[in-house]
């Protein structure tokens, strides 16, 4: 594949941006990025004119993929053509939040921001100022934003900043637990139970090559924060209107949440977070509470409009069902190829996500018969797992290095574009079709 202006483009970004990039995640492939002209439906066209199948999809915003349905498209023009925004309330936000409360079980209020960060970093503010504590118990692993509170690692016990310019003393209101770790968990609440105020997770890790929970494991925590006087908040930026369709991850694992943050598809594939939850905890942000939040740019109408008409036409017609079917569909046929050629690696996902990851578990069990046919679901009956990936150690502990270094630039060499790195999820959208999942099938087993 010839990259020239992908190269020179990436020359110039070098002079102009850190990095030659705006999020760091963009510049993990090496020697440099590609550069995407436009995209077409399930679809991506860099700037030297290649095409790749692509289940990126903007890192998860684009459920209709790149190609959006006429009364979207149309639901968007409008309200751009009306004039950017105003500083003031329009009707169209009170349409989606109407339609969020409607549809997903823990929400009755919700207040719209402009990015899952925006959205985490609020509900953290909010737990803390409902509550009177300080503690944060999140997950190892567990991403939720470029924010202070949880860009942290260690543990519990020796917590620290992952990034410079945090200072310690903000870690040391974070406490860091493995994910499906139920006494790692008692072990906080034990010392600190008084003064956590929220335990903060995905509902799946979804930035550590996803990892679904254990049976039981989100019971266990909505039932530690209730007897502590603590919230329990889902970060659903991800997986919010992906898994568990509109009523989203909470309401697959039949668990309600105190609070609840979006991001990504709530604003149909432009800039937006949000935080909902139950009316007496969201009742406390101004003006009608005193913990502050505000933004110029929330609830922007043109945003607001694409979240509503995304989920509009996502309620209206068969997408989950094609998505859905089409996930399933990748990870059944990644499962029989992972057997045959990698029997190491594991298969993860449900939905409309995806992933292979890279384990190494020396001999492996004896036999792969009757393991989870679609993606791992963390089955004891499963003979594979002792070896699935049951929190972000695990995952951290696979060939990562090899899966981008080596497996990407063969699957982008195919015209598969991938996540850029072995941690970052994989998603489908209504775009795809069955030509796509056989051809990127394909793609998998020459790169294995």
């Amino acid at each position: 594949m010839n990259d020239d202006n992908s190269r020179d483009l990436y020359d110039r970004a070098l002079s102009v941006m850190p990095g030659g990039v705006n999020s760091a995640v963009r510049a993990a492939i090496e020697p440099y990025p590609f550069f995407v002209q436009k995209g077409e439906g399930g679809h991506v066209i860099d700037a030297d004119g290649n095409r790749y199948v692509d289940w990126v999809l903007g890192l998860g915003p684009l459920l209709l993929g790149h190609d959006l349905p006429e009364p979207v498209q149309a639901g968007i023009q409008q309200k751009a053509s009306e004039g950017p925004m105003y500083g003031t309330p329009t009707e169209v936000e009170v349409d989606l939040a109407e339609f969020v409360v409607r549809h997903v079980p823990s929400v009755e209020k919700i207040r719209f921001v402009n990015s899952g960060t925006e959205a985490t970093t609020s509900a953290v503010r909010l737990a803390r100022g409902y509550t009177g504590r300080n503690k944060i118990v999140v997950m190892q692993g567990g991403y939720h934003g470029a924010q202070e509170s949880t860009l942290v690692e260690g543990d519990h016990e020796n917590p620290r900043p992952s990034s410079a310019g945090i200072p310690q003393s903000f870690a040391e209101h974070t406490l860091p637990v493995p994910f499906n770790d139920e006494d790692a968990v008692r072990e906080v609440f034990e010392e600190h139970g008084d003064d956590i105020a929220a335990v903060l997770t995905e509902p799946i890790l979804g930035n550590y090559g996803i990892v679904y929970p254990e049976e039981g494991y989100h019971e266990f925590l909505r039932e530690i924060t209730d007897e502590h006087g603590s919230l329990l908040i889902f970060d659903e930026v991800i997986t919010g209107f992906r898994v568990g369709g509109l009523g989203c991850a909470q309401s697959e694992f039949g668990v309600t949440p105190d609070l609840t943050t979006f991001g990504k598809i709530i604003g149909g594939g432009f800039p937006v977070g949000a935080i909902g939850g139950r009316a007496e905890i969201i009742e406390n942000f101004t003006p009608s509470g005193d913990v502050f939040q505000a933004g110029t740019f929330s609830g922007h109408p043109v945003t607001m409009a694409a979240g509503l008409e995304t989920l509009k036409f996502a309620a209206e017609n068969d997408v989950y069902e094609h998505v859905n079917g089409l996930g399933d569909r990748l990870r059944r046929g990644l499962t029989d190829i992972v057997a045959d050629q990698a029997p190491s690696y594991t298969v993860t996902g449900t939905d409309s996500m995806f992933k292979v990851i890279f384990t190494r578990e020396g001999p492996g069990p004896d036999s792969l018969e009757e393991q989870c046919p679609a993606g791992c679901r963390q089955d004891p009956t499963c003979p594979r797992y002792d070896y699935s990936p049951k929190n972000a150690g695990d995952v951290k502990n696979a060939e990562t290095e090899r899966w981008r270094r080596i497996f990407w630039g063969q699957m982008k060499e195919q015209g598969v574009f991938l996540s850029q790195n072995q941690f970052e999820c994989q998603f489908v959208s209504y775009g795809h079709t069955e030509e796509d999942v056989e051809e990127t099938l394909e793609a998998y087993k020459h790169a294995l």
